[in-house]
């Protein structure tokens, strides 16, 4: 939300600077997330001073030029150089002096210098309005009244002060501060001050020449509806202090009328409409739902479908407006409107919000309505708008204030204990302090005691329902910072199940992060055409947009996103892992399922001088998954090989019927649809499952055996459908107690050897813990192991 400094002063005296002022509002819980300055022009006449032509003589050396000598107000006059055919003397003009930069409406700025022009000194510049930006005029200098002051800035002269715009993070439960108003409330409390409402003493009716009756069928949707009308106004462009009061904080100027109700809305937190009365057919609006599927064409030319719970401003024959969104395109102030009816209502903030949701339109007044506006302001805005109507584009107020206000809404009162507000503070402040506080944001303390006070909170505070509420108000204004932070802090232990989830994802963090991998957050928000089953896609019903339409049901998609938006701007080598879940809808129950992704794409190191760079492959990827496996305890799983469309090739790691984890190539189809043409691995586990696991383990400490290891190889003939898990499941159920390890250290498929064969050369690793391993145990064990190998394999022992 941006708020204008100079606009703010309008509602409240401010002596502070506003750098100053940005450290207060963010004091008092306005957040003030940046200061910026903004200036009326282009360089904001800076060095600009208002002169007087003295004399003007023709230049000896130059037909079209004069010479000059120009009163600014200082110790001696300036001798001017000047080409413009109107320059006089005795004239008020703007004068550039030198040191001055200008800046042009068009071309480069520049900066003045005292120099010769045809062999005369020239000491500044007599400007025309295009050369400042004051105007589009090049047919000479800019004259001045007669009265104008010699010597004072030109920007005072044109009233052209440089203004400031707090970009304030306004947080959603302070709606009240959604205007310049409603923060200056808050600086009228900071400083115990007072802030000033618009003045309304001119409103008066003119005449009763245009009655519109109104008729609000939805009272719920709808608690108050005010309005009035004028009529014989003239549509215009606005004046420039209007237009340049909403450039400052981004509001485009469209005409005085629409103008005026964006300055209302801005300036006090209560969104108007302005309606076309002569298109109001029947003369009459009624406020209420219409049917579902009703098209309707909004004020962007687009059109829409009605929803039966659309709260919508109608005529006798159609729907003019969506109540405290959107206007319509047909019922609109254009440059031909004469007549205008006003409309400033208080909308339920429900209805608002599931209607701007719906439609997708996000306005300034669907902003303030969806978080509650103050119903108690209606008919001042709409007096406030009239007038400035009338002054800016004249006509007459021809009809009195319609107030439709049935069930008026009633303030919140409850007690507060000046004890339970110290006790959630943390301090003991004052109690007449308190009171002050309180007091000073505008609410009534209607009964004091001793304990505590009864208090009735204005409409607009909507937040601030109780007494907890009350507290955040105090706290906010006595001061954030005025609270001392304690020398010592005492906490209680609590009592962690094992394993603890977030310390367990943090050691695999640390350990990924440890050997190059960077960690990524994906959007949870997908494409539907990502999912691989429709039926039990997690569909948002109000996505915002195509690309965000559904929860996403794997992690592979993002992330090949994140590789490819990589990719695109030269880094090609990437590591990544992300700790994220998958969202799908099972037998009509939404199910949330916990996954940890792996990524790797492009070289496997970057390039050196002394070694060539190596394509990262599925080794390099399956070494980090057997190091989370191991760092997590887990030494035993079945290995198959992986069947997945995802794949291009790969293996899963499972126990019993669950996969605690699948990897491999991704398939080209996926990489196609990402936009990625390098070659990528990945891994997904199962995280839910691998703690699951690691809870039930039970970590057993031992001693390092002091007796040796033995190794012996063996070289095996066996068929090509035979893995290496086959054969080392073979190894364990041999000996248990023995064989420690089995690993293969060669592999040899080729024309060599006879067709759908392999070779492999394994090694086996024995040792007894208990005693030194003799040659005969170790012969014994390994003949056994043949025997099983040949038996159960197939395995030819090749010498």
């Amino acid at each position: 939300m941006k708020i204008s400094y100079n606009w703010l002063k309008q509602f409240v005296q401010i002596d502070k600077t506003p750098q100053e002022l940005s450290l207060i509002l963010t004091d008092v819980g306005l957040e003030v997330e940046s200061v910026d300055k903004v200036q009326p022009v282009v360089g904001g006449l800076e060095g600009l001073v208002i002169g007087e032509v003295l004399t003007c003589i023709q230049h000896p050396n130059a037909d079209r030029l004069r010479i000059t000598t120009v009163n600014v107000g200082g110790a001696e006059n300036l001798q001017i150089v000047c080409g413009a055919p109107n320059v006089g003397a005795g004239q008020k003009v703007v004068v550039a002096t030198v040191g001055t930069t200008v800046y042009p409406l068009e071309g480069e700025p520049f900066k003045i210098k005292e120099s010769k022009i045809r062999g005369e000194v020239s000491q500044g510049m007599i400007c025309a309005e295009d050369e400042i930006s004051l105007g589009k005029s090049h047919d000479g200098i800019m004259i001045l009244d007669e009265d104008t002051q010699v010597g004072i800035r030109a920007k005072d002269h044109f009233k052209m002060d440089d203004d400031f715009v707090f970009e304030i993070g306004l947080t959603p439960n302070r709606a009240d501060a959604a205007s310049h108003l409603g923060v200056a409330r808050d600086l009228a409390a900071f400083f115990r001050s007072t802030y000033q409402l618009p003045d309304l003493a001119g409103f008066k009716i003119d005449n009763e020449n245009l009655v519109i009756d109104v008729n609000v069928e939805d009272q719920e949707a709808c608690p108050r509806y005010s309005s009035l009308t004028i009529s014989g106004v003239k549509v215009a462009e606005s004046p420039d202090w209007l237009k340049d009061k909403l450039k400052v904080i981004g509001i485009r100027p469209i005409n005085n009328v629409v103008d005026i109700t964006n300055f209302v809305l801005h300036s006090l937190g209560q969104p108007l409409h302005a309606f076309d009365a002569d298109k109001i057919t029947g003369g009459k609006v009624f406020v209420k739902k219409v049917a579902e599927g009703t098209p309707f064409t909004t004020l962007d030319g687009i059109e829409r479908k009605l929803n039966a719970d659309d709260l919508m401003i109608c005529s006798a024959k159609e729907p003019m407006c969506i109540a405290g969104v959107f206007g319509g395109k047909t019922s609109g102030v254009d440059l031909e409107t004469k007549n205008i009816f006003l409309e400033s209502a208080y909308f339920n903030s429900v209805s608002v919000r599931k209607t701007s949701k719906r439609h997708g339109l996000k306005t300034d007044a669907s902003f303030r309505y969806e978080r509650g506006t103050d119903p108690e302001i209606t008919v001042t805005a709409l007096k406030y708008a009239a007038l400035l109507i009338k002054e800016l584009a004249g006509g007459e107020i021809s009809s009195s204030v319609s107030d439709i206000y049935p069930k008026p809404i009633a303030a919140f009162e409850f007690d507060v204990s000046f004890h339970n507000i110290n006790k959630l503070i943390g301090i003991e402040i004052p109690s007449k302090e308190i009171k002050e506080i309180i007091i000073a944001l505008g609410i009534e303390a209607t009964a004091e005691t001793e304990e505590g006070l009864s208090l009735k909170v204005p409409s607009y505070k909507v937040d601030v329902t109780r007494e907890c509420d009350i507290t955040e108000e105090v706290l906010r204004i006595y001061g954030y910072n005025n609270i001392p932070i304690p020398s010592k802090v005492n906490a209680s232990l609590s009592y962690t199940s094992k394993p603890d989830k977030e310390n367990t994802q943090n050691v695999i963090a640390d350990l990924l992060t440890a050997n190059g991998y960077a960690e990524i957050w994906c959007n949870s928000l997908t494409k539907s055409t990502y999912s691989k089953n429709l039926d039990e896609a997690v569909f948002i019903l109000n996505p915002l947009s195509s690309d965000l339409n559904v929860m996403r049901q794997g992690l592979l998609m993002p992330a090949l996103e994140s590789v490819a938006y990589n990719q695109n701007r030269k880094n090609a080598n990437v590591k990544f892992y992300e700790f994220g879940k998958t969202y799908h809808l099972i037998n009509e129950k939404y199910v949330e399922r916990p996954r940890l992704l792996l990524v790797i794409s492009g070289s496997k190191e970057s390039e050196q001088w002394n070694q060539n760079s190596k394509l990262t492959s599925f080794y390099n990827l399956k070494s980090a998954v057997d190091a989370i496996l191991a760092r997590l305890g887990i030494t035993s799983f079945q290995t198959n090989e992986l069947q997945d469309e995802n794949f291009a090739y790969g293996i899963k790691y499972f126990r019993g019927e669950k996969a605690l984890v699948s990897f491999g190539a991704v398939s080209k189809a996926d990489r196609k649809v990402a936009d990625v043409n390098a070659e990528v691995f990945y891994a997904d586990f199962d995280w839910a499952g691998l703690l699951d696991i690691v809870k039930k383990n039970t970590i057993i400490n031992k001693e390092v055996s002091k007796y040796p290891q033995v190794r012996r190889d063996l070289s095996l003939l066996i068929d090509q459908n035979v893995t290496f898990d086959t054969l080392k499941a073979i190894a364990f159920k041999t000996d248990k107690k023995l064989i420690k390890d089995v690993g293969v250290f060669d592999v040899y498929v080729g024309d060599k050897l006879p067709e759908g064969k392999k070779s492999y050369a394994l090694n086996f690793i024995l040792q007894d813990e208990e005693q030194t391993l003799t040659d005969k145990q170790i012969e014994s064990t390994m003949q056994k192991l043949i025997a099983n190998l040949t038996g159960q394999a197939g395995a030819e022992i090749r010498k």
